[in-house]
């Protein structure tokens, strides 16, 4: 069972500077309106196996919307990466950091 890690604890994370990849899930349009910045959107109907052989940090957080859909993909990534891999708790709707909007750089 993948781990939820709370908006506040991903706060205190970035604020350190710790090397964490932050794996959106959403829509690209949910996206563009609005995430987390240093976000990468990659809609979960989008990822295939070809994620498993990308280079990833240590840490990896995936969030969805309100939590649900991100941690059933955060539990299929933390069995076949060599990465810490959590879900966002509550999703993107109970994130109360910053937030930029706009593309994905992969878009």
């Amino acid at each position: 069972m993948v781990t939820e890690l709370s908006p506040t604890e991903l706060q205190e994370k970035l604020d350190t500077g710790t090397d964490v990849a932050l794996l959106d899930i959403r829509d690209p349009q949910a996206f563009a309106d609005g995430h987390i910045p240093g976000s990468e959107n990659r809609p979960a109907q989008r990822l295939d196996a070809s994620v498993f052989d990308e280079e990833w940090p240590d840490e990896v957080v995936v969030s969805c919307y309100i939590g649900k859909s991100s941690k059933r993909i955060a539990e299929i990534l933390d069995t076949n990466l060599a990465a810490d891999v959590t879900s966002l708790r509550g999703g993107f709707d109970a994130w109360e950091g910053p937030v930029e909007s706009g593309h994905s750089v992969s878009e």
